[in-house]
């Protein structure tokens, strides 16, 4: 167990930990809003923090909302630096595309994390050192090329006996 950090405040409502042990503290709404379907609106939160150097905030969205209503945070998540003394606020999206959403004031819209951050110094180099993942990125680890769907049997989730997925260049085996 780590030695708590205390992170002066002011505003409305502190952020609050649902649970002891849990990683964010709610953030709830200053404000009442209705998120039309496809709408993105900056929610208020009323709260302001002092972080220490050497910590971040980020503002994350709750599963709950987001599995139940589609209501996410387009910059998520979204970054508190140390020295940033503003309101906190939420940029709230609803990402269903039939139904409204309605945000009243006290809601729980957001979690804040605090983590520390290393001070980080970026030094130019000829030439990156080798490793095993390269330069391969956006769906690289798990996802293959293309398959021709005209001669391709019925997909299938079980892995080959040599660990590879049918279908896919993935030689990783099924679990990358």
């Amino acid at each position: 167990m780590t030695e708590p950090l205390d992170v002066p405040w002011t505003g409305a409502d502190a952020p609050r930990f649902a649970h002891p042990g849990d990683a964010g503290a709610d953030l709830v709404s200053t404000e009442a809003v209705v998120l039309a379907p496809g709408e993105r609106r900056l929610v208020g939160t009323g709260v302001r923090i002092a972080l220490p150097d050497g910590y971040a905030g980020f503002v994350v969205p709750r599963s709950g909302l987001a599995a139940k209503h589609g209501i996410t945070i387009v910059n998520a998540p979204g970054t508190i630096d140390a020295g940033y003394r503003g309101e906190l606020k939420v940029a709230l999206l609803n990402t269903d595309q039939r139904e409204s959403y309605s945000v009243a004031v006290g809601d729980r819209i957001a979690q804040l994390v605090v983590m520390p951050v290393p001070a980080v110094r970026f030094v130019a180099v000829d030439e990156l050192p080798d490793s095993v993942r390269g330069h391969g990125g956006f769906g690289s680890s798990g996802y293959g090329t293309a398959v021709d769907v005209s001669v391709a049997a019925a997909p299938t989730t079980e892995g080959a006996a040599d660990g590879t997925r049918p279908g896919t260049d993935d030689q990783e085996g099924a679990g990358a």
